[in-house]
């Protein structure tokens, strides 16, 4: 089980991505826009620059939903292989059987 702490700390990045998504995304936009003065480009980079920096995607970790661990994470179960494994072999997950020959 991973820390308490870092799990929230996670979730709360979540909740600042969510809220900034749209702002970032039209200042990024304007960042890139060639046509754009240069004035303006710089504004909105000065403008990017103070929004929190945890509002930023690339600062969300995957972690696993039942343990909370950050390693070894399958994007398509939202869960870590150590407790893919656990709940694979106890049967409470649909089509996954241990393989045996």
């Amino acid at each position: 089980m991973a820390k308490k702490g870092m799990i929230e700390q996670n979730k709360h990045r979540q909740q600042l991505v969510a809220k900034y998504a749209a702002k970032r995304a039209a200042l990024k936009a304007i960042t890139k826009n060639a046509e754009a003065s240069m004035e303006d480009r710089f504004k909105a980079q000065l403008a990017l620059a103070e929004l929190p920096r945890n509002g930023s995607k690339v600062r969300i970790r995957n972690r696993c939903e039942v343990t909370g661990r950050p390693r070894a994470y399958y994007r398509k179960l939202k869960m870590s292989r150590i407790a893919l494994r656990e709940l694979g072999n106890n049967g409470q997950i649909p089509g996954i059987v241990k393989s045996s020959w």
